[in-house]
């Protein structure tokens, strides 16, 4: 037997000679490995997970999306947030919802900590599961295996994801930089909820397909000649999510899921990273999906055959046939349009992305683009009613492939009256054009820009990068140390203060008093707003992370009786994601993986980015705050 290499997609070969021999391989090769591993396909039989065979199109949700929750009312705007799925991507059959990285790490809290402290906690989460449902969608929570130093829960992973999934009714669990779950997991799940699938990242072996009806396909790479993708060929009924999530050009993935009968991830939100997908790659996911979930059944379990001969070079074709009908999904691997007849077909031909009957297989189909046709012995009620909705939908031949940028914003700084005399236990600083060195480790959330400007992976990832700021400073001057518990509570007494959302707020106290020892400890569990309060109450404000630098750098502020993160007057967005700049470290720091947040004692210069969702999230006991105000003139 001829053998060719085997990989997550199994390369074709580019002489047209060879694929004959190469299906024929391919045939025989899952032969021998199902054999091999007494391949059992029962839980593919189950109807309860018969779902995920149809579940093409999947969304990543990072849940502080302000498209997905409104900060400003405190409310979820999911609905909105599908409606605009519907419009830019042919709708969701399922999403993620992505609660804890890059987040996590700044204090103790664990991954199902996150869960918790979301809006309206698991109460609310569960809401919105059944919202979804009601929309048919499905929906996934997620797993961090790596979250192993933050605070413990006394029971095992496996029994709080089980716990999670009932609480919340989710459908799936997406396993992050996992390859597949624990063998106890899948017995666990069904002991609490039906049809609960697993969904591994990159490379699910073989030998777990069985029981992992889905798989994360995290930047497979194509051959030039469409190949076939593994775990899909071993067993058919097995849905993938393609995904290349920093690339600008999704025809790779969307070329590989439709030739193969899969599905995409969407994902534009990507850590607090902005990847939005251009109005081509919208417009053929757009295009791709009614065919995918009308014919879900075939791609499932019809007769597949790859590869069938096509009559236009870098035209490329599968064939799937069944149940009367036999269908070709089609890709133009070019970069320029071809006109033509691609496939030699007899028969009641049907253009399946226009509805429309053909007088052969073939056409315009654009460069990178996809095409989709069948021919049917006895069109049925069913068939006829999807060629009608077809025709009424718009197909649109977008070729416009420019990114769709983001402006990033940031919230101004509103200035003090200014003082004449440096307040008490203020430092006064020049300020000045200065050029300040800025670092901060390079993390997928990025830092400063919507799109990072560096490479988000190996060997860049985790390592840290200085770059240079000029800014100009107009003379101010900052306290020099944070405000104590006694400081803020003199200004609840004062103030009659009560924040809008109480969640997490002075969690720490005891009683609404500081707890006994640590009067002048600096406050924590306060957000962004809760120190611009006590600023404001003050006659003061946040120094913006300049000057808290500068004050820094040349000794003129410290710290106070713990280190503590400090809040600076640095809120930024784009539109989608929210987040500000720390500054100074902390004396609490997760250990175990890199893929935690900034801890530890930090050098002025470092500052890293902490993304804003709301109140009870962004309160934490590491994070507290000093104030600056502004100076009539350097002194």
């Amino acid at each position: 037997m001829t053998t060719y290499p085997i990989a997550p997609i199994i390369p074709a070969p580019v002489d047209a000679s060879e694929r004959e021999a190469w299906v024929k391989f391919l045939h025989e090769w899952r032969d021998s490995q199902r054999a091999e591993l007494n391949y059992d396909d029962s839980l593919y039989q189950r109807p309860d997970f018969e779902w995920a065979q149809s579940c093409f199109s999947c969304c990543f949700i990072m849940m502080c999306d302000e498209l997905f929750y409104d900060y400003r009312n405190g409310r979820y705007t999911m609905d909105a947030f599908l409606d605009q799925g519907e419009r830019d991507f042919g709708g969701y059959d399922a999403f993620v919802l992505w609660q804890a990285y890059p987040r996590i790490g700044f204090d103790d809290r664990n991954q199902y900590d996150f869960y918790r402290d979301m809006p309206g906690g698991l109460d609310a989460l569960r809401e919105l599961s059944r919202a979804a449902h009601k929309r048919g969608i499905t929906v996934f929570l997620c797993y961090n295996p790596w979250d192993t130093d933050t605070h413990r829960e006394g029971r095992s992973d496996i029994e709080m994801l089980a716990e999670f999934v009932g609480a919340i009714e989710a459908d799936g669990i997406f396993l992050d930089t996992m390859d597949r779950g624990a063998p106890e997991m899948r017995a666990r799940l069904d002991a609490i909820r039906e049809g609960v699938v697993l969904e591994g990242e990159i490379d699910l072996p073989l030998a777990n397909v069985n029981d992992h009806h889905m798989s994360w396909a995290q930047a497979f790479k194509d051959s030039d000649v469409p190949g076939v993708l593994r775990n899909k060929w071993f067993e058919q009924r097995h849905m993938l999510h393609m995904i290349r999530r920093w690339d600008r050009d999704h025809t790779s993935e969307l070329q590989t899921s439709w030739m193969n009968g899969v599905g995409m991830l969407v994902w534009e939100n990507v850590f607090a990273s902005w990847v939005g997908w251009n109005a081509r790659d919208r417009a053929i996911l757009r295009a791709i999906l009614p065919v995918q979930r009308q014919f879900s059944k075939l791609f499932a379990t019809g007769k597949w055959t790859p590869l069938v001969p096509t009559l236009i070079e870098g035209v490329y074709a599968n064939q799937w046939e069944g149940a009367g009908i036999t269908l070709w999904t089609l890709v133009n691997r070019t970069e320029q349009p071809i006109e033509g007849e691609c496939l030699s077909v007899q028969g009641k031909i049907y253009n399946l992305l226009t509805g429309e009957r053909a007088q052969k297989a073939g056409g315009r189909i654009e460069a990178r683009g996809v095409a989709a046709f069948a021919v049917v012995s006895a069109p049925d009620e069913v068939f006829q009613n999807f060629l009608t909705k077809q025709r009424g939908a718009i197909v649109e031949q977008v070729q416009d492939t420019t990114f769709p940028e983001l402006t990033i914003e940031l919230k101004p700084v509103t200035a003090t009256a200014p003082y004449q005399q440096v307040p008490p236990d203020m430092a006064a600083v020049d300020g000045g054009e200065l050029t300040l060195d800025v670092v901060y480790r390079i993390r997928e959330c990025g830092f400063y820009e919507s799109v990072p400007p560096v490479d988000l992976w190996i060997p860049n990832l985790h390592q840290n990068t200085t770059i240079q700021r000029a800014v100009t400073l107009s003379p101010y001057a900052i306290d020099r140390s944070e405000v104590t518990n006694r400081q803020f509570q003199a200004f609840l007494q004062a103030s009659g203060y009560q924040p809008k959302h109480a969640e997490n707020f002075l969690k720490h106290w005891v009683n609404g008093a500081p707890p006994a020892g640590k009067e002048d400890f600096p406050v924590v569990y306060i957000d962004l707003d809760d120190a611009r309060a006590y600023a404001a109450w003050a006659g003061k404000r946040l120094p913006t992370e300049e000057e808290w630098q500068v004050a820094q750098e040349r000794g003129q502020a410290g710290y106070g009786a713990n280190r503590v993160w400090n809040w600076t007057e640095s809120e930024r967005s784009d539109g989608r994601t929210r987040f500000c700049i720390l500054k100074g470290g902390m004396d609490y720091q997760v250990t175990g993986s890199y893929w935690y947040a900034d801890g530890g004692h930090q050098s002025p210069q470092f500052g890293a980015k902490f993304l804003l969702m709301y109140s009870g999230l962004d309160r934490c006991g590491t994070i507290g705050f000093r104030c600056a105000v502004d100076l009539l003139h350097r002194l």
